[in-house]
C-alpha cells in the first residue's frame, strides 16, 4: 500500500475513534451549519418568490392591457364593418328604389349592390319585409269592405303570383350566381309566391272583385290561367295580358292605359298590389297603392323582347328578360 494510502487509513481510524468522544461538539457544529444554511436558503427563496411574484404581476398587467387594447381594436373593426355593411345596405336600398321608379336602368346600380342584395335575402331581411308588407295590406283590408254595387275592384300584379318556374329570370344574366346564392334567390321568389297566393285567397274570399294584370303577351293566356288555377287562385273578374302593340310600349304606359280603361268600364280601383313600380304609378288619387319588396334589385321588371322578327318556334325566354 502506498504511503498516501496508509495516511488516509490512519486519519480515518483516528476520526472514528475521536468521533465517539467529540460527538457533542460535532453535532453542535452540524446543527448550527444546518440552521445557518436553512435561513440563508429561506432568504434567497423568499427573495426569489418576491421577484417571481413581481414578474408575474407585471406579466398579468401587460397581458390585461394588451388583451383590452386587442378587444377594443377588434370591436372597432367589427363595429366599422357593421357600420360599413349598414351604409352599403342603406345606399343600395335607396339606389334600387330610384332605379325602380325610373323603371329600372339596372346598369346604374353599383356592382357591390349585387352582394348586398344576396345578403339581404340570406340574412332574412327580405322575408321580414315581405311579411311586414303583406301584413299592411291585410290590415288595410280588414278595415274596409267592397261596395254592394260590385264596382269596387282590386288590381293585382299577377306576375308576382305566378309560380317561380314560369317567371324564372336567369340570375346568371345579372351576375348574381358568383355570390353563390342561386338557391336562396329561388327560395325568396318561392316565398313571395306563397305569401301572395295566400293574400289573393283572402281578398277573393272577402268578396273583392279582382282584376289581374300581367306583362306577359296575350299568347300566354292559357298557360297563365293554368298556372293560376294550379296555385289555387280563381274567381277573378278579369285577366289582362299584353297585346302585340302593348309589348312594344313601356310598361308604365301600358298599365296607365289599362287602369284608365278599367275605370271607364265603371270600376272604382280601390287598391293596387304589386312589387314593381311600373304598375303603381299614375294619377289615381283615391287608389291605395301597396308596394311589396323585391328579392333582388337591378333586375328589369319590363319584359324587353326581341321576338317580333324571330321565327314563331323560337323560345320567348331566349329574348325576354322577366
Amino acid at each position: 500500500m502506498s504511503a498516501y494510502g496508509n495516511q488516509m487509513e490512519r486519519e480515518y481510524s483516528a476520526q472514528s475513534v475521536s468521533s465517539e468522544g467529540g460527538s457533542a461538539m460535532g453535532s453542535q457544529f452540524n446543527m448550527e451549519s444546518v440552521i445557518y444554511m436553512s435561513s440563508c436558503a429561506a432568504t434567497v427563496f423568499i427573495g426569489a418568490l418576491v421577484i417571481v411574484g413581481i414578474l408575474m404581476m407585471t406579466l398579468l398587467i401587460s397581458l390585461t392591457v394588451m388583451l383590452q387594447s386587442c378587444q377594443s381594436r377588434e370591436a372597432g373593426v367589427i363595429e366599422s364593418h357593421h357600420h360599413h355593411h349598414h351604409h352599403h345596405y342603406d345606399y343600395c336600398k335607396m339606389a334600387a328604389l330610384n332605379t325602380e321608379i325610373s323603371n329600372y336602368e339596372a346598369d346604374s346600380l353599383p356592382e357591390f349592390c349585387k352582394e348586398v342584395a344576396v345578403n339581404y335575402i340570406k340574412e332574412g331581411h327580405y322575408m321580414r319585409e315581405l311579411n311586414n308588407s303583406v301584413s299592411l295590406v291585410e290590415k288595410y283590408f280588414n278595415g274596409v269592405t267592397p261596395n254592394d254595387d260590385g264596382h269596387d275592384t282590386v288590381l293585382i300584379d299577377i306576375d308576382d303570383i305566378l309560380p317561380t318556374k314560369y317567371l324564372d329570370s336567369n340570375p346568371l344574366l345579372y351576375g348574381y350566381n358568383r355570390y353563390g346564392c342561386d338557391d336562396c334567390v329561388r327560395e325568396a321568389k318561392h316565398m313571395k309566391h306563397v305569401f301572395l297566393v295566400e293574400l289573393y285567397k283572402k281578398l277573393e274570399s272577402g268578396g273583392w272583385p279582382l282584376i289581374l294584370l300581367s306583362r306577359k303577351p296575350e299568347k300566354q293566356r292559357e298557360a297563365t290561367i293554368k298556372n293560376l288555377k294550379s296555385a289555387g287562385c280563381g274567381g277573378w273578374s278579369k285577366l289582362i295580358m299584353r297585346s302585340n302593340e302593348g309589348m312594344m310600349t313601356d310598361t308604365r304606359d301600358y298599365f296607365l292605359k289599362q287602369k284608365a280603361s278599367i275605370e271607364s268600364d265603371g270600376y272604382n280601383i280601390r287598391a293596387v298590389i304589386s312589387s314593381h313600380m311600373d304598375m303603381l304609378v299614375g294619377p289615381f288619387v283615391k287608389t291605395q297603392n301597396f308596394k311589396l319588396p323585391n328579392p333582388l334589385p337591378g333586375v328589369p321588371t319590363q319584359i324587353t323582347c326581341y321576338v317580333a322578327d324571330m321565327p314563331e318556334n323560337w323560345s320567348d325566354f331566349k329574348f325576354c328578360f322577366t
